[in-house]
């Protein structure tokens, strides 16, 4: 079974919302014109509940089948990025600083056109929750909507989630059993020496020098103190300190990512950072502090939901259209919140060629958007059947 033929034929539309959407970005939790858009869209469409201020801004939608049964998730998120949009496109965003720069826009426009070819045939059995989620860049939303009881308020037995993927083949869906992608941990070391002149470096505590130090003893951590076959990744990607040519400054600010799929590597970097961070603080005779951030955990799929997901998507493209086993991922992603709740799958559908997410140039490619929609509609009418 190919693209369903009227979620084709809503292409059109699908890409009118989309740009609305991506004129219109909002950050994390504050998605009020968003939602609005949203809710607006799901009335017209005759779903049967819409309960807003989940989260916020969050949405869960009720659609109802034609007979009993179980109650599908599927979950879109809707936040922007705070990047200054270069696209040049005619829809871009008309709030400078702000832009869809990875795509929730088209995710939710895809969710939209599930939506509405649900609510007019209803060919399943049981209900199918329709999640709108703020704040994925960062603020966790899915963990919020999660902890507000989203899957116990409305029964949800499995949940599944979508990602456009540029530079992948367009149209083709990739997923895997099990981890898919990382946990995201941060790191933020404060270090505090005196500063002074630069020309009287003797009568300082340098906290350049030191925290050069802590940078290079980090990446040992890697190096000499984790197994080589499990997935790691330890990045210090900012250093602020200093003012002026010849002046030794007082304090430096370090911070970084790290990205885990075991619990286990967890403890052993955040155990290592605290001890390297101490005692390069003595080697070099200043204080540092080390604070470490446990942020969105590994993205899991339930391996029997993913094989799952990978025959639906098949049915949409062609089995030579989909890659059951990608391999994973050191992204991140808080669906994983969801899918720690309930079982379910995460896909990525590949948007063919072009800046890659996160670029002040990319926008989301509206020809996947009926891909998108067409797996969303045809999960639910193959999970539940009548």
């Amino acid at each position: 079974m190919p693209v369903i033929n009227s979620i084709a034929a809503l292409a059109p539309q699908m890409n009118e919302w989309r740009r609305w959407l991506h004129r219109n970005p909002e950050l994390q939790f504050d998605l009020p014109k968003t939602s609005g858009f949203v809710a607006g869209k799901l009335r017209e469409f005759g779903v049967d509940q819409i309960h807003e201020g989940i989260a916020q801004s969050g949405i869960v939608a009720i659609i109802e089948g034609r007979g009993p049964g179980a109650t599908i998730g599927l979950r879109a998120d809707m936040d922007a990025l705070p990047i200054h949009e270069a696209s040049g496109v005619d829809h871009a965003s008309e709030t400078d600083g702000k832009m869809h720069a990875c795509g929730h826009d088209g995710h939710t426009a895809m969710l939209l056109g599930a939506a509405k070819y649900l609510a007019e045939t209803r060919n399943f059995a049981g209900r199918v929750a329709l999640i709108f989620q703020p704040a994925e860049e960062g603020g966790g939303g899915g963990a919020v909507m999660v902890r507000e009881g989203i899957m116990d308020r409305f029964e949800i037995a499995q949940v599944y989630g979508i990602h456009n993927a540029p530079n992948y083949a367009e149209g083709e869906f990739y997923t895997a059993p099990g981890p898919l992608l990382a946990a995201v941990d941060s790191f933020h070391i404060d270090i505090t020496g005196k500063g002074g002149h630069g020309a009287m470096p003797h009568e300082t505590r340098d906290p350049i020098v030191a925290a050069m130090g802590i940078g290079q003893a980090i990446q040992t951590i890697v190096s000499r103190n984790h197994y080589a076959l499990d997935d790691l990744v330890v990045s210090v990607t900012q250093i602020h300190t200093g003012s002026a040519d010849n002046i030794i400054p007082g304090t430096a600010y370090m911070n970084g990512t790290v990205r885990t799929f075991e619990p286990r590597v967890q403890d052993m970097v955040e155990r290592r950072l605290g001890e390297i961070v101490a005692g390069q603080a003595a080697a070099y005779g200043v204080e540092a502090v080390c604070r470490y951030e446990r942020g969105y955990p590994a993205t899991i799929n339930d391996a029997n939901r993913a094989a799952f997901a990978a025959e639906v998507a098949a049915d949409v493209v062609g089995p030579g259209a989909v890659t059951p086993d990608v391999s994973r991922e050191m992204g991140a992603e808080d669906f994983s919140y969801m899918l720690n709740a309930r079982p379910g799958a995460f896909l990525f559908l590949g948007a063919g060629e072009g800046p890659v997410l996160h670029h002040p140039e990319y926008d989301f490619n509206d020809g996947i958007a009926p891909i998108g929609a067409s797996f969303f509609a045809l999960m639910v009418e193959t999970a539940q059947p009548l």
